[in-house]
């Protein structure tokens, strides 16, 4: 092969190879070009007082510290308690009751129905031990905007 066609060659693919890393990079950099990246922190902590036998502890205080506001019904939480299935937690608005094992029960400005910086909920148990007396419990949560379908924060804390 003659030293011309051989650096025609080598052009050629360089060109090529140029061509798919610019489709690449591009397509990497469009998945967020609209503006619309929110993050999201949450603080998870001991709610306070002594886990009983009962069904109607107080476990956990989730609180937003960072992100936009986000309205109640894009938004699921979930908990898993000392590795077990998830339960999903549904919020109970004042006078209200849920029928899962788990109420969310919202702290902060509760006159809207958006969960902001500042909010949280303490997650209770609903008629269901979640933890035993003398227990320490190593329960995470996880909140995830439903409507988008992702997962806005994982936390995990003990309640004991």
């Amino acid at each position: 092969m003659s030293p011309v066609i051989a650096t025609i060659l080598m052009v050629a693919i360089t060109v090529v190879l140029a061509g798919v890393l610019y489709v690449w990079a591009s397509s990497l950099a469009e998945g967020n070009t609209d503006g619309d990246l929110t993050l999201y922190v949450f603080d998870a902590e001991d709610a306070g007082g002594d886990v009983t036998d009962g069904t109607d502890d107080n476990l956990v205080r989730v609180t937003m510290t960072q992100g936009s506001a986000v309205n109640w019904a894009s938004v699921s939480v979930k908990i898993s308690v000392n590795n077990g299935a998830p339960v999903t937690c549904d919020r109970a608005a004042p006078g209200e009751t849920v029928d899962t094992d788990c109420a969310l029960v919202e702290f902060g400005d509760d006159s809207d129905s958006d969960w902001t910086i500042g909010d949280g909920v303490t997650i209770v148990e609903n008629g269901q031990s979640m933890c035993g007396a003398g227990e320490t419990c190593s329960i995470k949560v996880t909140i995830t905007n439903v409507r988008e379908g992702n997962t806005m924060d994982e936390s995990s804390t003990v309640a004991q």
